[in-house]
């Protein structure tokens, strides 16, 4: 069997053990592999929420250029409103909280960003419906 279909994105980072700990924390994402890019000399790490076969590459780079910014973002869904709102929290006080967390409404549902060490932008989310929307078409 063969992967097809969308499998990751792949992100530059400044410091990948910072970037794994804001995404750990944030989007509950574990390394699931690790190495050093024999070509380019770089450390490579692959990232999962283990709920689908999807990761996150995050490739060491001495400058990060251009970031992934709003309205370009990775989004996460949450287990729940009070869930998201306790890492709302969490981010306001560590100053990455970019935007608070607000109800837009079906099929939007209640989301805010986070910036990540390098200036990504990370949605989170509850009640956006996609996993649902793509299994119903």
């Amino acid at each position: 069997m063969i992967d097809i279909g969308l499998t990751h994105i792949a992100l530059p980072v400044s410091d990948v053990e910072q970037s794994i700990e804001f995404y750990s924390k944030y989007a509950a994402m574990q390394v699931v592999h690790r190495r050093v890019d024999a070509e380019a000399g770089v450390a490579v790490v692959w990232l999962s929420d283990r709920t689908r076969p999807f990761v996150i590459v995050l490739i060491q780079k001495d400058s990060v250029h251009p970031v992934l910014s709003p309205l370009a973002h990775l989004g996460v869904g949450c287990k729940s409103r009070e869930y998201m709102n306790e890492l709302c929290n969490k981010a306001r006080q560590e100053g990455v909280l970019l935007e608070e967390a607000k109800d837009a409404g079906y099929p939007i549902g209640y989301w805010a960003f986070l910036r990540d060490p390098d200036g990504h932008t990370l949605e989170l989310s509850y009640g956006q419906e996609i996993g649902f929307t793509v299994e119903d078409v």
